[in-house]
């Protein structure tokens, strides 16, 4: 997922267009994208700069939305992933097309509303006004584009276990993860 928004920061900054399918394929070959860990936190590096901060930007998520369903793109950042090993990835399509023969699959969802008031909360803490309600249809609008795409659309792998945690913080969702892990791999 960090990934998909680092290309679509990339083709922000580039200028290119939602609608611009050939300009985000020619775009997309040049943009070095990697996941480099300091501290313990994931950072994510484009052309040379953390852009980590810049990745939860309502305008980068729905640009994923849009190109994340561009196949170039999709081939692109593939190559990139699958040029990893012993990693733990999300992302709308990893148990499905990315990597489907991972060992252990989680479908972690919450409630459109849960989201909404969770990235409201997120905004807020850096100082970014929002609108709840606005913020629930971008999520709505952008689930429905994902789920209905052509490409990789997004859907709960068959062998994936279900973890819905709109009642949970993120303690328990890091504890429930780690535990399904290990009864996965026992």
């Amino acid at each position: 997922g960090a990934m998909y928004r680092a290309m679509a920061l990339y083709l922000i900054r580039k200028g290119i267009l939602p609608e611009e399918k050939e300009r985000m394929e020619e775009a997309c070959e040049n943009a070095e994208i990697s996941i480099v860990y300091e501290n313990g936190a994931q950072q994510v590096i484009l052309d040379g700069e953390n852009v980590t901060e810049y990745l939860r930007q309502e305008e980068v998520g729905n640009m994923a939305s849009v190109s994340s369903a561009n196949p170039k793109i999709r081939e692109k950042l593939q190559r990139v992933l699958a040029s990893k090993e012993n990693v733990v990835m999300d992302g709308r399509d990893i148990g499905t097309c990315v990597l489907p023969h991972a060992d252990v699959k989680v479908y972690l969802t919450a409630s459109a509303h849960t989201r909404a008031l969770r990235r409201c909360k997120e905004l807020e803490e850096k100082g970014i006004d929002c609108v709840l309600e606005e913020v629930e249809a971008d999520i709505n609008d952008r689930d429905y584009r994902d789920m209905h795409r052509d490409i990789s659309p997004l859907t709960q792998a068959e062998d994936a276990i279900l973890l819905d945690s709109s009642n949970m913080n993120i303690i328990e969702v890091k504890d429930s993860i780690i535990r399904l892990y290990k009864e996965a791999t026992a």
